[in-house]
């Protein structure tokens, strides 16, 4: 049984990579060639010796052959990063604590920048003149629930405070009510 192109014709868009003249590709790639062997160990580029920590998956026996030159992982973030970097990379305890981590090392870097003296313009950092421009309903929503939590969290945090003499006058009070 033979199959030709006229068995899949009825099938949208069947055969339109048949023509190497339609082929985006085609210049770049020789098809007339025979060599499918791909490329060799010979051709592979000497490794890049990192001088500073290299956080590599445990898939690959080596890292890869060119690394970026960015900062190495430091600070809580970077221990997230090298927490996450002992499980493989199809599984949530890889991606999870990669995504933690990059929002830590946001609040790390607001902390450095006013450490050195620098208040970060953060309106501007995050996007939110364009965010205002284009989408002001949700960028209202955003704020306004921005600014419910941090306003939750205050009242929250400052509502367990008790002076010494409030304490000391609720514990007369549990006193008087044994006898």
């Amino acid at each position: 049984m033979t199959l030709n192109a006229q068995d899949y014709a009825h099938i949208p868009g069947w055969g339109i990579d048949a023509d190497p003249k339609n082929d985006p590709t085609y210049p770049m790639r020789d098809r007339s060639k025979d060599d499918h062997t791909g490329a060799s160990g010979a051709n592979r580029p000497t490794l890049q010796v990192p001088d500073f920590e290299v956080l590599k998956s445990i898939e690959r026996p080596t890292p890869s052959a060119v690394i970026g030159d960015g900062p190495a992982p430091s600070g809580l973030s970077g221990m997230i990063r090298r927490f996450a970097f002992r499980y493989s990379e199809n599984v949530y305890p890889h991606w999870l604590p990669l995504v933690l981590a990059d929002k830590i090392n946001v609040v790390e870097g607001i902390l450095a920048d006013l450490a050195h003296g620098h208040v970060p313009n953060l309106f501007a950092e995050k996007g939110m003149a364009a965010s205002w421009k284009y989408d002001r309903r949700n960028t209202a929503l955003r704020l306004a629930a921005g600014a419910a939590i941090a306003t939750g969290l205050v009242v929250w945090l400052s509502r367990g405070k008790k002076t010494k003499k409030q304490k000391k006058a609720a514990r007369k009070q549990q006193l008087a009510l044994k006898f």
